[in-house]
């Protein structure tokens, strides 16, 4: 038995700097390379730099929301799910696990289809041309609606699986080779921001924010509309809070990988969004590649290319930490007794769980191949936000109870109980933020529903209704286990 038992424990391997690097990889990237195009062309204009800052404000309420809890609770593990299920029990925590499950697949999907639009693109400027049949995925969007198309997009399959056999060599290795991949795009994007910033038209960010033109496009609701899709940009919170199972010293790292990923991030993301709008008209950057197109812009081919390559490793982050998060969150399930018991079965060599690796990248492939980025955003933003709440009320109720020691973090600005909740300013920001978010990206999907585009909002209902049938089955299990 304690050889099994051994098999199944997470080795202590990360400090505070693999921590960092591990938030910013996962946080700097989809947030700057893909979404910026989506959400200026789409919904804000020049103003996603704004949506930016807004998304930063109010995950940041939520960093140190997740920051206290890092602190007071270093051996949960699982992140989000961990918090919840120490703090308010197996039904809220397993709603989280559900739709972090939801959050990390998909996500890791929505990078990957970002990453083969600008590996297409670097390839290409080697005279390398990849078939559009092979680089686009099944369901597409198209004149303002979802289409189904007879292709897969096997690029994005094919990388996704790649990353998943690099995860599996141990997280020593893997985080090693991310934090020099996070350095490098890094640098590169500081390169692209200063020769850039000499080069913007100014012309082009008026108006900053423009008029509506019904609906979310554009205008204030359209500054909401893309609040919430980039709010999908600083999903790395939980990929760090969950590594806390395999971090030396969880209860002192995970805050500072936690605010600092945070910091480094919002500031690359206004700069970098600045000059991507300040290079092409904000219409024109509603492609997979947005960087790439704003490098056009600068007539500097040499420079070009290395911000091309540099936008193919900064996305590989992101997707490998995607991939690591969805895996570690699939093997604390599986220990728990949530899921098959198999996927919790670690290797005694490397320390990774192969099963649970094996298992999140398999469905990351397959939703990166048939579903296309605008709708991967939306479901992923939807999931993040409720996780997010959920957080916020486990510090309420963190704080209420008398019984526990302070925290060696704790939230700052004071608050006063009720009942068993302690209502502070921090988490009760958090919590409006997210639902206002939430409450945008919902609105919108059923009105496209209403519209006749019952995808996104059924892919959603029938997810939810797989995990109100599966948590009710496992939760009555485990109460009668008790």
């Amino acid at each position: 038995m304690a050889a099994e038992g051994q098999s199944r424990i997470l080795h202590r391997q990360l400090g505070p700097f693999s921590l960092l690097m591990m938030g910013i990889g996962s946080v700097v990237g989809a947030g700057i390379y893909v979404l910026p195009g989506i959400a200026a062309a789409q919904y804000a204009g020049p103003a996603v730099s704004l949506s930016f800052v807004l998304a930063a404000i109010s995950c940041g309420f939520i960093g140190l929301c997740y920051a206290e809890l890092a602190s007071a609770l270093p051996e949960a593990m699982g992140g989000a799910y961990g918090y919840a299920r120490a703090i308010l029990g197996i039904g809220p925590a397993w709603w989280v696990a559900w739709m972090l499950v939801l959050e990390y697949a998909l996500a890791g999907s929505a990078v990957s289809v970002g990453l083969t639009g600008y590996l297409a693109d670097l390839l290409a400027s080697c005279g390398i041309m990849l078939p559009k049949t092979l680089t686009s995925s099944t369901v597409l969007w198209r004149d303002g609606g979802f289409h189904l198309a007879g292709q897969i997009n096997l690029v994005s399959l094919g990388l996704v699986l790649i990353l998943g056999l690099v995860l599996s060599r141990g997280i020593r290795q893997a985080s090693q080779a991310n934090g020099a991949f996070v350095l490098l795009k890094l640098a590169v994007l500081i390169v692209f921001v200063l020769v850039g910033w000499s080069h913007v038209r100014p012309a082009l960010w008026h108006p900053f924010l423009p008029v509506s033109e019904g609906g979310f496009h554009f205008g204030f609701a359209g500054l909401l509309r893309a609040v919430a899709v980039v709010s999908f940009a600083y999903l790395g919170f939980d990929s760090i809070s969950i590594a806390a199972s395999e971090a030396r010293n969880p209860g002192r790292d995970v805050p500072f990988g936690l605010i600092g990923a945070l910091a480094i991030s919002a500031v690359l993301y206004v700069m970098v969004s600045l000059v991507m709008t300040g290079l092409v008209p904000f219409r024109a950057l509603d492609v997979a590649s947005p960087v790439a197109l704003a490098v056009q812009a600068l007539a500097m081919p040499f420079l070009g290319f290395v911000l091309q390559f540099g936008s193919v490793v900064g996305l590989g982050s992101v997707l490998f930490v995607s991939l690591y998060g969805q895996s570690r969150l699939c093997h604390i399930l599986a220990h728990d007794r949530l899921i098959s018991e198999q996927l919790s079965a670690v290797d005694p060599r490397t320390g990774a769980p192969v099963l649970a690796i094996g298992m999140t990248t398999a469905l990351t492939a397959l939703t990166a191949a048939l579903l296309p980025i605008t709708l991967l955003a939306d479901l992923v933003s939807i999931g993040t936000m409720i996780g997010f709440v959920v957080i916020a009320l486990a510090v309420m109720k963190l704080r209420g109870d008398e019984t526990r020691l302070p925290a060696r973090f704790r939230v700052p600005f004071p608050g006063f109980r009720i009942g068993a909740y302690w209502i502070g300013i921090v988490p009760v920001l958090a919590i409006v933020t997210c639902l206002v978010n939430l409450t945008t990206v919902l609105s919108d999907l059923v009105a496209q529903c209403l519209r006749g585009e019952w995808i996104p909002l059924g892919f959603l209902a029938f997810y939810c209704l797989a995990g109100w049938m599966l948590g009710r089955k496992n939760t009555t299990v485990l109460q009668k286990a008790r």
